[in-house]
């Protein structure tokens, strides 16, 4: 078997790159997808009752990069969305993230956002760098909001005390002392106009785009030839565990069909300290559909174990070291090229996944488009202990 661009993975990274090289030079690339359907986890389809559903969870796209922004929308018409979230607990519902609104809802009475500076002005905690998870949003908001929303919400989603978890997975989400509720604050939030699943088809439409759905990319990759392989997968997978198996969080979903219009009063809803599950999700509030009924999905995070999907990388410091391990691995390669979420062990938006993607395509492009088809050994699982 022959092409002139590999990729594993149907996803974001993986048909940027299919369709940037197919477009631009001419090139055949063929996209390897263990899945028997396209556009990885932001895959989107009806369920029987006609509600369209993001099966993977919740998409939100959002961005501040008009680069990012001009190149999709070759492929989409967007629907504009605010995408607001509320958080349950201690039997209210709260405006999340934290913003003036929140405070209010607090302390029972309209709020000034002085007053609220100086609320949590006097209940952080002074930790000029924080180290953990727990330690950067004590630095932001002290004990009683910690408690409230992010402890219970992060040791399940985790499942992991927050002490063990890098910083940086908190310090994802804002914390604000003015009137904004929505979840995001980039300029551009939107939803494909008609779902992703039809981005993605357009995305990869090109006739010297092949796609491979249901296949195993270790057995086909060995008899490849091939000028460049793009791998999105799980890196410690790649190169067959060799320095230990790198943890991710998984998810599973459960679904339920009201008759009525929404279900419930925010698109998501956090329950950070009910329930064995972090959130609802109805999605219809954001998609525009008009039908007399609504699907919400519960989410529960779970291990990965390799028969269900990764989604997140579990970043500590231990986990930090041996990916180093594995992408100083990485950096040998003359061929291989690894992309994305999975394969580079970071937390990335689904914006920064297309950006990373267009880079990587601007950095490799002279170099695959002048070589030529052939001498590609493949690549087989290294033997344990090697």
């Amino acid at each position: 078997m022959k092409a002139d661009v590999t990729i594993v993975g149907c996803g974001l990274a993986g048909c940027t790159l299919a369709e940037r090289f197919a477009t631009e030079y001419g090139l055949h690339c063929l996209i390897i997808e263990k899945r028997k359907h396209i556009a990885g986890n932001c895959f989107d389809a009806h369920d029987r009752h006609g509600v369209l559903l993001h099966e993977y969870g919740p998409h939100y796209f959002r961005t501040n990069s008009d680069k990012v922004r001009e190149y999709l929308s070759r492929f989409t018409a967007w629907r504009p969305a605010d995408y607001r979230i509320l958080s349950y607990t201690g039997g209210r519902f709260f405006s999340f993230p934290i913003n003036l609104t929140t405070f209010e809802q607090l302390i029972g009475r309209p709020s000034t956002q002085p007053e609220m500076e100086e609320y949590l002005a006097a209940r952080r905690i002074p930790i000029a760098n924080p180290a953990n998870a727990e330690q950067a949003v004590l630095a932001q908001v002290g004990h009683e909001l910690y408690e409230m929303f992010f402890k219970g919400y992060t040791q399940k989603q985790w499942q992991r005390d927050p002490r063990e978890l890098d910083a940086s997975i908190c310090r994802r989400i804002p914390i604000r002392t003015y009137r904004d509720e929505r979840y995001f604050d980039d300029k551009f939030q939107a939803i494909p106009a008609d779902g992703y699943t039809r981005m993605f088809e357009r995305l990869i439409a090109h006739p010297k785009i092949q796609i491979l759905l249901g296949a195993d990319a270790a057995q086909i990759l060995p008899q490849l030839e091939t000028r460049h392989l793009f791998y999105t997968g799980p890196i410690d997978a790649f190169y067959g565990h060799r320095f230990d198996k790198l943890p991710y969080r998984s998810l599973r979903f459960e679904r339920d069909t009201y008759e009525e219009e929404f279900h419930q009063p925010a698109v998501q809803v956090n329950f950070p300290n009910d329930h064995p599950y972090t959130r609802t999700v109805e999605v219809k509030h954001v998609t525009g559909q008009k039908l007399p009924v609504t699907t919400v999905l519960r989410e529960f995070p779970e291990e990965y174990t390799g028969a269900n999907e990764p989604y997140y990388p579990v970043l500590t410091e231990a986990t930090r070291d041996t990916y180093r391990r594995y992408a100083a691995l990485a950096e040998q390669e003359e061929r291989i090229t690894f992309v994305g979420r999975l394969a580079t062990y970071q937390y990335y938006n689904m914006d920064q996944v297309v950006a990373q993607a267009l880079q990587t395509f601007e950095k490799t492009r002279e170099k695959i488009a002048s070589q030529t088809a052939s001498g590609f050994a493949g690549w087989k699982r290294p033997a344990a202990g090697s």
